[in-house]
């Protein structure tokens, strides 16, 4: 079985969709795993949550899934992010807002706990070295766990420390020693690699792999300046950061 994991889509159905086709490009993609944040910051929120509906995605909240349904205030935003966060909730069908509500804020599958920032801080702690991957390991049972959240791409393995991909990616082992992985950002990354991030876990060889691909960014800032969002979220996908 192949599952592609993604995480902070953050409404861009552009990159979303890129990602969809890179996945299956190998071979088929039998189940989708979201990290987190469907929504917030771009320009397409009811699409993304939409396609992720189609294929059936099993889903946790994020916490800018949280700001789109009320259960986070506005003011705990950055004032860029909150004007982002108030247009988001207003795009939004009831429908969408109850099943952005009703999320999990953490999940078990397989050998995995998934979560969005970390298992301390589901919402909001970023887990972005060593330190926070012990602290993960000590507060789950699974062997190992899923992030978000920081959108930076990276796997960290038990007494050896924290590993970005290269520019072809990374295949992490598992069941050798316990990690944490990010599958980092498809709609936002924070890495200088403004490529979509996203991962893919092969049940059968017992890996995961590490992922980019190009989409059409030039596409999705125009359609975040048509709408009117924040100039600085328009410009920062340019340069993964």
């Amino acid at each position: 079985m192949r599952i592609l994991i993604v995480s902070d889509i953050h409404s861009n159905i552009v990159a979303l969709d890129a990602v969809l086709e890179a996945a299956r490009e190998e071979d088929s993609v039998d189940e989708v795993w979201c990290l987190g944040d469907i929504v917030g910051y771009g320009p397409a929120p009811m699409e993304c949550l939409e396609r992720l509906w189609e294929l059936g995605t099993l889903c946790i909240q994020g916490n800018h899934d949280a700001a789109a349904t009320g259960e986070i205030d506005f003011s705990d935003f950055n004032p860029i992010a909150a004007e982002a966060a108030r247009w988001t909730q207003q795009q939004l069908s009831k429908e969408a807002r109850a099943y952005l509500a009703g999320l999990p804020q953490t999940t078990i599958e397989s050998s995995f706990t998934l979560v969005h920032g970390s298992p301390r801080d589901p919402l909001w702690e970023y887990v972005t070295g060593y330190p926070q991957a012990i602290e993960s390991w000590e507060r789950v049972e699974t062997s190992d766990v899923l992030v978000g959240h920081s959108h930076f791409q990276f796997s960290c393995e038990a007494d050896r420390g924290l590993e970005q991909p290269s520019a072809d990616g990374l295949i992490v082992p598992l069941g050798t020693a316990r990690v944490v992985i990010n599958p980092g950002s498809v709609g936002q990354p924070r890495d200088r690699d403004p490529r979509a991030a996203y991962a893919i876990y092969d049940d059968e060889a017992r890996h995961i792999g590490l992922y980019r691909t190009w989409y059409n960014i030039n596409s999705t800032q125009r359609a975040m300046s048509e709408v009117g969002l924040p100039e600085p979220l328009i410009s920062r996908l340019s340069a993964g950061r």
